[in-house]
């Protein structure tokens, strides 16, 4: 019997979790990854966007890749090198990038490919939503062509920059307003799950001990942040955030997923960048299958188990 495998684009930015998100995609039959877009976010468009031949190399794999935008659509570029480092991926010892991006924009690259599978294709964003924006306002008539859009961003509680705004969300308001309100199929995976699954130091341990490149990098990468998440949250090691999105395209039924009207704050303020959830169902119009639970620990042996097989 063969495996039907989901079509896939990967748009993020690269960033400690997003490369092992990118790593756990890569390495699952499940999903035929078509192309990769890197945008702006953790660390700069030059940066990020280098970074995903970095990860490409290290799992032995040639896959085309975009550059997508370098900026948001209206406010100031925020970025997360403070946590993620200066250059997106704290580990030594990394490959040298041997593609080079295409020289197609990440925006026409997502337009064309979905619409030569109309309903086929998955979106698995992991950054700021800027390139996906900017497709859907070129052609208002995507978003019914995207079989879904899987994002790791916002929350339906606290933030994580601010009180109010995870990163991705705040990172770019605009764009995420933009995608929530074009009508395509969304699934968001949340702070309020993310947070839950935790590289631990058992786990850190666990990664290492797969004696390969892909589990050592993995792991130097999440102890490069385990401090602050244990300063910050006084948890044992840091949030797997962009690797749990990719898990939820892979694995659906590992989370808990809600119906509700999710919206995002745009107005300068207290509330920037919120993902206003609506839990209780005050609203009629749900825009969003939202994560509110998750299998902590079916997703870390699917993630120990694919990345096994990496090189």
């Amino acid at each position: 019997m063969t495996l039907s495998r989901l079509p896939v684009i990967l748009d993020g930015d690269p960033g400690l979790d997003d490369a092992i998100a990118w790593l756990l995609a890569l390495a699952s039959p499940e999903l035929d990854v078509l192309g990769i877009t890197a945008v702006h976010g953790n660390v700069d468009l030059g940066k990020t966007l280098w970074n995903t031949g970095v990860v490409l190399a290290l799992a032995r794999q040639s896959v085309p890749y975009y550059a997508g935008a370098d900026r948001p659509l209206v406010r100031g570029e925020l970025t997360a090198a403070n946590v993620h480092g200066q250059t997106g991926l704290p580990a030594q010892f990394l490959p040298e990038a041997e593609q080079t991006p295409e020289e197609q924009h990440a925006v026409n690259f997502i337009g064309r490919t979905v619409r030569s599978r109309p309903g086929e294709v998955t979106i698995i964003a992991t950054g700021p939503l800027t390139t996906l924006a900017l497709a859907f306002r070129i052609a208002p008539d995507l978003p019914d062509l995207v079989k879904e859009v899987v994002w790791m961003g916002g929350s339906t509680g606290q933030g994580n920059r601010t009180p109010a705004a995870e990163f991705n969300a705040l990172a770019d308001p605009h764009a995420a307003r933009i995608v929530f309100g074009s009508g395509v199929k969304l699934r968001m995976v949340g702070l309020n799950v993310t947070m839950g699954c935790i590289a631990t130091p058992e786990r850190v341990k666990a990664l290492q001990n797969l004696g390969n490149a892909a589990g050592q990098v993995s792991a130097e990468m999440l102890t490069a942040y385990a401090d602050m998440y244990r300063q910050r949250y006084g948890l044992s090691g840091g949030a797997l955030h962009d690797p749990l999105a990719v898990a939820a395209a892979i694995q659906p039924d590992l989370l808990n997923w809600q119906d509700m009207r999710v919206d995002v704050e745009t107005q300068e303020g207290l509330n920037f960048g919120r993902t206003v959830c609506d839990l209780y169902g005050s609203t009629q119009h749900a825009n969003a299958r939202v994560a509110v639970g998750v299998n902590d620990a079916a997703f870390f042996n699917l993630l120990l188990q694919r990345l096994a097989t990496l090189p």
